[in-house]
């Protein structure tokens, strides 16, 4: 059988908020479809285990959560570093041991973001595994751990002379004028990203994604 769905938490932006002590890798949460625009919306319907077209729920278990609100229910896939969201328009993930699925595409620009998750997705059901190939590094996130580290720092009180000091370990001394003032832009750079991402910003780092 398949997961039960629980009831859902609403909060800014997403459809279940996980709670803020779970570690990252084991968190789960659920962004809105309109702003996850590679959410698959789904209808589900019970089939035999053994169907070609059968996605086996009992499978897919150790990475499916499922939440329910008042439009039905949100499922994640995710292994805490990769993940599928899917939003279901009838049926449910939670009535059999296998579903098939139909997915609901139209457009071309609209569709075009899920065609990857629709990829990535029948692999996952394949394989029983996240693809790495699937999921190639995004070469941001370096960066955006580094302004997550400035806004941690900025919540504690630290000045950018601080952050400066603290982030880049090779800071230049007051006598070195030239790249003192390239650090300080840099370190302002920061600081102005991570206020902006912290008041809302971070949302749209979903549709930048893939």
């Amino acid at each position: 059988m398949g997961p039960k769905p629980v009831t859902c938490r609403c909060n800014g932006g997403f459809t279940f908020a996980e709670r803020p002590e779970v570690e990252a890798p084991d968190a789960r949460i659920l962004w809105r479809a309109d702003l996850d625009p590679g959410t698959l919306t789904v209808r589900a319907t019970p089939i035999a285990t053994g169907h070609p077209d059968a996605v086996p729920l009992g499978a897919l278990a150790p990475w499916l959560t499922v939440v329910t609100d008042g439009t039905g229910e949100h499922a994640v896939l995710s292994d805490g570093w990769r993940h599928l969201r899917i939003d279901v328009e009838h049926g449910s993930l939670a009535a059999g041991d296998a579903v098939r699925l139909e997915y609901r595409l139209n457009g071309i620009a609209s569709a075009e973001p899920k065609i990857l998750p629709l990829r990535r997705l029948i692999d996952l059901c394949r394989r029983r595994r996240f693809s790495v190939s699937l999921y190639p590094p995004d070469r941001r996130v370096e960066r955006w751990l580094l302004v997550l580290r400035v806004h941690d720092a900025l919540s504690a009180g630290a000045s950018q002379r601080d952050i400066a000091r603290v982030l880049f370990a090779d800071a230049p001394e007051r006598g070195e004028d030239r790249r003192s003032d390239s650090l300080r832009s840099r370190v302002r750079r920061l600081v102005v990203e991570a206020r902006r991402l912290a008041g809302g910003g971070y949302r749209a780092l979903l549709q930048q994604r893939d």
